[in-house]
């Protein structure tokens, strides 16, 4: 049996260095967040204020930037743009105003939980073609091995039963301890499960090394995020960070390519082509700290604040649900994904 490089030519999202720095960076930059916080919890608040400056608003912008790419994105998404705005805010407002802020608050809990597990499944979909082959397990032990991990997290952090996220009172869904053991047990062993498989696919020098990596950094994340870190807002830091970061790259990768593919870029795209990455972030983080700041003095006169930021993260959760399907036709082609 071979034990040498697992594969000679590992396929990538976009390269080497862009994809090792995408499974990299997000972690790291989410293990120094986490490491601060859990040595000066007092500097939470600082920290947290850099994650929604620098990276969160800049997340929800650029999904927006997705929309808005071109006139085809435009007419193509003008529901997602126009009515599901209005039909978000009525939602969120009744919720706020007539159950209590706590309700949206518990919305968000667990909404944002599989919004994150679901873009990195999304994430490991697009590694899994570009592998160019079935996975050396059984896919439906990988998908086990995949979200059972975070489904023993949000049920760990049900069962804590918290009484605020975010500074922000919340009721959880109640979890008994035993249900959390049998999940937490389930996803040990579906991991073991995946782990040989792995182990013999790289003996046999067939392993997917890239779909491997981001797995393990996905199971890093949503571990540490929820179960080794106690306090919920300190983990709910890290994995924001992280979806966050990974996010914004795998956008600026995507309109990057959509730019290739224009006859006329638009100014997005052309912010997006060749090596701008530095001006592209750079327009953005100010883009979206004018958008916010406007929204924040305009909109937070009429309504509650919360009633503003949810209202966003809600329709963003669902338009991302809408337009990052790997099995659509155009965005396997954007990708270069084999179809």
């Amino acid at each position: 049996m071979s034990m040498n490089v697992i594969q000679s030519a590992p396929p990538w999202i976009r390269s080497r260095r862009f994809d090792l720095s995408f499974v990299a960076v997000p972690v790291a930059l989410a293990a120094v967040s986490g490491a601060i916080v859990l040595a000066r919890p007092d500097l939470f608040l600082l920290v947290l204020a850099l994650d929604i400056w620098l990276l969160g608003f800049h997340h929800v912008v650029a999904t927006y930037s997705r929309l808005g790419a071109d006139r085809d994105s435009v007419r193509e998404h003008l529901g997602l743009i126009t009515r599901l705005p209005i039909a978000v805010l009525v939602a969120v407002l009744a919720v706020g105003l007539g159950v209590g802020f706590w309700a949206l608050t518990m919305v968000y809990l667990y909404w944002q939980w599989f919004h994150y597990t679901r873009q990195s499944w999304g994430i490991a979909r697009v590694y899994e073609r570009k592998s160019g082959g079935p996975l050396p397990e059984n896919p439906r032990l990988f998908a086990a091995a995949f979200y059972l991990l975070p489904l023993w997290g949000i049920l760990h952090r049900s069962h804590q039963s918290p009484d605020e996220f975010l500074r922000v009172e919340v009721k959880t869904i109640p979890v008994p301890s035993w249900l959390v053991t049998i999940v937490g047990a389930s996803a040990i062993l579906a991991m073991l499960g995946v782990a040989a498989a792995r182990l013999i696919a790289w003996r046999n020098g067939t392993l997917p090394v890239m779909h491997t990596v981001f797995f393990a950094s996905h199971l890093v994340i949503f571990a540490a995020g929820y179960l080794l870190i106690g306090e919920i807002d300190h983990g709910w830091l890290v994995i924001n960070v992280w979806h966050n970061a990974q996010y914004l790259a795998f956008v600026w990768h995507f309109n990057n390519r959509h730019a290739a593919e224009a006859s006329t870029p638009t100014f997005i795209q052309q912010m997006s082509s060749g090596d701008r990455v530095v001006l592209y972030f750079a327009l953005s983080i100010a883009a979206s700290t004018v958008i916010y700041l406007t929204l924040q003095l305009t909109l937070a006169l009429i309504v509650a604040p919360i009633i503003v930021y949810q209202t966003i993260n809600f329709h963003h959760y669902i338009v991302d649900s809408r337009i990052w399907k790997v099995r659509q036709k155009p965005l396997q082609a954007t990708l270069g994904l084999p179809s």
